[in-house]
């Protein structure tokens, strides 16, 4: 994979340079009709960038979604992941590259073919305040992760809080790489905090009992909570399930079960999954 470069803030310069290739269009995105509904903002954007044939194109896209199309794992919708259907030479000015480049270069001058071919050949090109706010937000979804999945065996299997889990890793020196999915550095993350803290992922199977008044509407809340194992409707018309959940969202679930029962429902923690029948 192409290692990302961290782009400098751009600047306008002041003096373009003389040259004999045609004049480049500049763009307006407020009447060009490039932004269209779906797309994102360009204050979310990064720009993915390749250099060929002595000409340059850009292209505004979403960074996980760049990164995603690098790996060849972007199964989306391409509109729904970039700024603009435009390919730039300079994206900062809006400027366009000659259309004899992109038929030398690409074979076609439709940007929607073009498009994914500099991003995936191309280098993503972020500033460093793109790099930190990327970091953060893949922080705050890291220690998500961990606290919805997490337990802490020393302490009955309860959950660890999010605020215990970032301190921990502040603590072991973990730093969150921007550039790579939340999935991959899960593995890497916990290493880091056994040291620190007790800390384990499990997963945590619960029966769920709901009176009959809440059976209706509450069972369809908690059966899409996680895994239904198993389910029955009793005679009262209340009903049972038993539900398999990430450990560290044990408590998310028993506050659920209150809130659609008005406190009248139950729950329990199965101990031995192998008494569990699936339906």
């Amino acid at each position: 994979m192409t290692t990302p470069t961290t782009a400098p803030t751009p600047t306008t310069a002041s003096n373009a340079a003389f040259s004999l290739r045609p004049a480049r269009h500049r763009a307006n995105f407020f009447t060009s009709g490039s932004v269209t509904a779906g797309m994102i903002s360009l204050e979310d954007a990064v720009t993915a960038r390749l250099e060929s044939h002595g000409a340059r194109f850009e292209v505004l896209v979403d960074p996980d979604a760049a990164l995603a199309m690098k790996r060849g794992e972007f199964e989306g919708d391409l509109e729904d992941v970039i700024a603009a259907r435009d390919v730039f030479e300079n994206a900062s000015r809006g400027d366009r590259p000659a259309e004899e480049d992109l038929e030398e270069v690409f074979g076609t001058t439709d940007e929607m073919e073009i498009i994914p071919e500099v991003i995936e050949r191309g280098e993503i090109q972020i500033t460093a305040e793109q790099r930190r706010e990327m970091q953060e937000q893949k922080r705050k979804q890291l220690i998500n992760t961990i606290t919805r999945n997490a337990i802490n065996p020393q302490q009955d299997d309860n959950p660890h809080p999010p605020e215990r889990i970032e301190r921990a890793l502040e603590q072991a020196g973990f730093t969150v790489d921007p550039m790579e999915p939340v999935e991959s550095q899960v593995d890497d993350a916990l290493d880091a905090l056994r040291p620190v803290i007790p800390i384990r992922f499990e997963e945590a199977t619960i029966a769920v009992s709901l009176p009959a008044d809440y059976a209706g509407s509450g069972q369809a809340k908690v059966r899409e909570f996680g895994d239904l194992e198993r389910e029955e409707w009793q005679a009262d018309g209340s009903w049972v399930g038993v539900i398999t959940i990430p450990a560290g969202m044990q408590n998310d679930l028993f506050e659920l079960v209150s809130e659609v029962s008005s406190g009248e429902g139950d729950t329990r923690i199965i101990k031995d999954k192998d008494d569990i029948k699936t339906r």
